[in-house]
């Protein structure tokens, strides 16, 4: 048995936990963890789903006083990222030689996202803490959008969060506690619908996942905790400057 091994898993897992309660962007912790660990980027990529999905649980929970106010926002958008999260686990199944090639691209680009939701949280909070109605217009767009976000949360899922903060912002809502309240219900979806199908096609590997799940939890509830007394600006920089690290090091290790 691997001792030091699994141990750096479950660091992994708290620094994952703790940085998603603080910052966001876990995954670009615990998910390099696991390909380090020896595991296969289809069985790894399942697997973090399995090991961080409670926290995206606990997460929706926490803000279920917000819920009321978004429930039509969440009729239109939940089934849509039941569907493109179903997809994307299915595409990733389905081609794991594709998925293999392009995992330096997308941790990359997760990295980048997450680099950038500063300038992103700017232009939400320009407009105040208001919420405007959303049209028509704002509706198609948002379920258009989330399907393909979804389809991405389904097949990778590191930085969906920032995209739907963005694409809630665009369809006008400004209230951020509201807009975290409808991403964290959305991302469970995803996840939990991305998981199901992982564990019927086997992809997880349990023992892996128990262990790191133990080790979210235990990071989410510190981190939370700690939340209010760490600079935010120190965390996501130790997160962009661990996911453009870890992208090198994809781009140079074959899979």
């Amino acid at each position: 048995m691997d001792i030091p091994g699994l141990l750096m898993l479950f660091i992994a897992a708290v620094l994952g936990g703790a940085v998603n309660s603080v910052a966001g962007g876990g995954s670009l912790i615990s998910f390099p963890s696991l390909l380090a660990f020896g595991v296969s980027p289809v069985l790894a990529n399942a697997t973090n789903t399995a090991a961080l999905l409670p926290g995206s649980i606990s997460s929706a929970i926490a803000y279920r006083e917000e819920l009321p106010h978004q429930r039509r926002l969440l009729i239109t958008l939940i089934p849509t990222s039941l569907i493109g999260g179903l997809l994307g686990a299915i595409a990733l199944v389905a081609a794991p030689e594709v998925f293999g090639k392009i995992v330096p691209f997308l941790v990359l680009f997760a990295t980048l996202l997450f680099a950038g939701r500063g300038l992103m949280n700017r232009l939400t909070k320009q407009n105040g803490n208001g919420d405007q109605p959303v049209s028509w217009v704002g509706n198609v767009w948002g379920v258009l959008f989330q399907l393909m976000v979804a389809t991405y949360g389904g097949y990778f899922g590191a930085g969906i969060g920032i995209l739907m903060l963005a694409s809630l912002s665009i369809m006008g809502l400004h209230n951020i506690h509201r807009m975290n309240a409808v991403k964290t219900v959305l991302a469970a979806v995803i996840n939990g619908i991305a998981l199901i199908y992982f564990i019927i096609q086997g992809k997880i590997v349990w023992p892996l996942a128990i262990l790191m799940a133990v080790g979210a939890i235990i990071g989410g509830y510190g981190g939370a905790r700690l939340a209010k007394r760490v600079d935010q600006r120190i965390v996501r920089g130790f997160v962009v400057v661990a996911g453009l690290v870890v992208s090198v090091w994809l781009f140079i290790r074959p899979l």
